[in-house]
């Protein structure tokens, strides 16, 4: 595979072009070319990347060829944080850019934008929102087809807008998935310092893959003073049996409380939750203090903002 085809994942629109350029399987590689795509293509964990930038130097693949590589290990990994720590050496090759030199790049406007979408990061982590907004729209205009890169990004800055006028209300009454019994907020958050609500299914697959490693966290969270309730969205009696079934079969103990979202004014609606499993941290007052993703870093951060204990456990390896 040539070394450009990899960047499928981050511009899409230059794939088919460069899918053109892929050589024929039977093309050997010199030990250099097969160095870099060695680099391009690795995601195992930092310490593999750092491992395939030395073999790269060692055959004098040059650095802006090294820096793209890295920025496509820190995208697949949505490591966004590092992605921002990445803009000092993007700024000192922004004017030295040379296309020849690049292995991912099709034209100077893709890596112009990719500039300044890490500029609009580095903003991002610095609670600049008026610096992501011209940074990204920046990148926009640049590079229109990386639109589907971009866009995330964009949804998460208006939904942290929504949420500041939003407050949960503690006081309605929901149902609890495994009884049946009334629940609601007040009572399962009670004195703890925060409320995680965590919306799931039994039919989405990646709730199904990460249900363990969830249980282990809501334990741990349950233990350091944030309150974990599962908010089921879907009503139906179908979904709610298949829940039950999942829950029951599960070997670990079951953490926090487990409710099924209410058909009138759901919380789920509320919070804009269109896709699970989505996390919100909710402080004692009702006010949102995270929505997103389990996995986002900004989560764990958000947790440490309620106790300075808390931090990301292990999670469990897959066999």
């Amino acid at each position: 595979m040539h070394p450009r085809a990899v960047l499928a994942g981050f511009l899409w629109g230059a794939s088919s072009l460069l899918a053109q350029e892929v050589p024929p399987p039977e093309s050997p590689l010199s030990p250099r070319e097969d160095a870099i795509e060695q680099l391009l293509s690795e995601r195992e964990s930092p310490a593999a990347l750092k491992k395939a930038i030395e073999a790269a130097r060692n055959l004098k693949v040059s650095e802006q060829a090294i820096l793209e590589a890295r920025f496509l290990f820190h995208v697949d990994r949505a490591e966004d944080k590092e992605i921002a720590a990445l803009l000092p050496e993007f700024l000192a090759l922004k004017d030295k850019f040379s296309l020849d030199e690049s292995e991912t790049f099709a034209c100077l406007d893709d890596w112009l934008a990719v500039t300044e979408f890490v500029h609009a990061l580095d903003a991002l982590e610095k609670n600049d929102k008026d610096g992501f907004k011209r940074h990204i729209t920046e990148a926009f205009w640049l590079s229109p087809r990386q639109a589907a890169a971009f866009a995330p990004h964009i949804e998460r800055i208006r939904l942290m807008d929504a949420m500041k006028s939003v407050r949960v209300d503690f006081g309605k009454v929901y149902t609890d998935t495994l009884t049946g019994q009334p629940a609601d907020f007040g009572t399962i958050i009670g004195t703890k310092k925060g409320l995680l609500l965590h919306f799931w299914s039994p039919w989405s697959q990646e709730c199904q893959a990460t249900i363990a490693d969830f249980l282990i966290s809501a334990e741990y969270l349950s233990a350091n003073d944030v309150a974990v309730a599962s908010v089921l969205p879907e009503t139906s009696a179908k979904v709610i049996a298949d829940a039950k079934t999942m829950l029951s079969s599960l070997e670990e103990t079951i953490a926090g409380s487990w409710i099924v979202d209410s058909k009138l004014n759901p919380v789920s609606a509320q919070l804009k939750v269109q896709s699970v499993p989505v996390v919100v941290l909710v402080s004692p007052d009702g006010a949102v203090l995270f929505n997103g993703h389990p996995t986002d870093e900004e989560f764990w951060r958000s947790l440490g903002k309620i106790n300075p204990a808390i931090v990301r456990p292990e999670m469990r390896s897959e066999d």
